[in-house]
């Protein structure tokens, strides 16, 4: 069944909005992983751990494995892109804000030069 891009969204969002899933993530982006490996930098048990990672699996940020006896963890970018294509259709506004800002601080640099 294919999620909806709302759903995907709504998902995604929930399971960026905790650090540690955020840095499994960030550790993911260097490569797969086992679930022990992801545990290691976490003052967590195995089972918290494990917790996250089937959120970050729901929300299709992460795929699990299989090679030998162990899963290997694997990120899965797709969620992150639907989140970066959302995010686009608000880079006109911060653009023009940091535009704004940039002329307001060369406006004062002038001031200061004119001050001296």
């Amino acid at each position: 069944m294919k999620r909806s891009v709302d759903t995907l969204l709504d998902q995604t969002f929930a399971a960026l909005a905790s650090r540690t899933r955020r840095a499994i993530l960030a550790r993911l982006a260097e490569g797969e992983a086992t679930v022990n490996e992801l545990a290691e930098p976490f003052n967590m048990s195995l089972p918290a751990i494990s917790k996250h990672i089937k959120v970050l699996e729901r929300a299709g940020l992460i795929q699990r494995g299989q090679k030998a006896q162990y899963r290997p963890c694997t990120i899965d970018v797709a969620p992150l892109q639907a989140v970066a294509n959302w995010t686009e259709q608000y880079r006109h506004i911060w653009e023009a804000r940091f535009d704004q800002m940039d002329i307001y601080l060369k406006q004062l640099k002038e001031k200061e030069q004119n001050n001296e």
